[in-house]
């Protein structure tokens, strides 16, 4: 198999199931963004972190993998005439929900309660964290805009929604643990 096609020399790309839509598309720059947030967490997973947050890192990984092919289908050839799928893709349950927020709360017990917003930054990973957080919330904005157009799954929206929470306590669990200072936003009183 040959990496490239040359069918998309003409600014189109085919999605599962055969539609072709311009490589500007909204469905494009959902799951293209999707990629994006991905590659950036493969990333933080390259750092000397801890084995549970690496495993947990490759477990989300696999589940963008499954965002992305949800969100590359055309949803109206997704579904056979006899009401049966046409590709066998997966899903996201409530379980891969649940595992993010199981996750944060793990992550939560260990950490300072937080009482101010906290500026990016103060170690490097942590910094590729909250570059994550802000791919993967502009993935969310993408994936709620193609929602309005033509209807996601839910469970898509719920999970994206809850990884960037996961990924912002994970960046505090990472400065807990390399021992980076956390800068609290605390605004400037004017007058």
């Amino acid at each position: 198999m040959k990496i490239y096609t040359k069918t998309g020399d003409k600014g189109t790309s085919a999605l599962f199931g055969g539609t072709r839509v311009p490589k500007h598309h909204i469905r494009l720059d959902s799951y293209g963004t999707i990629d994006e947030l991905n590659s950036w967490i493969g990333l933080i997973r390259d750092q000397k972190i801890d084995t549970i947050s690496k495993q947990t890192l490759l477990t989300i990984q696999d589940k963008l993998f499954t965002v992305g092919a949800i969100l590359a289908t055309d949803p109206e050839k997704a579904i056979l005439k006899n009401g049966k799928e046409r590709l066998a893709i997966p899903k996201i349950s409530d379980i891969d929900i649940t595992f993010l927020e199981d996750n944060m709360d793990a992550m939560e017990t260990q950490l300072p309660q937080m009482t101010h917003f906290i500026l990016p930054g103060g170690h490097t990973t942590v910094s590729y964290c909250h570059i994550a957080r802000t791919v993967c919330r502009r993935g969310e904005r993408m994936i709620s805009f193609l929602n309005e157009n033509e209807p996601t799954d839910g469970n898509v929206l719920s999970f994206i929604n809850r990884l960037s929470d996961y990924l912002f306590v994970l960046a505090r669990k990472l400065s807990f643990d390399l021992k980076a200072e956390e800068i609290k936003w605390i605004p400037e009183k004017k007058g």
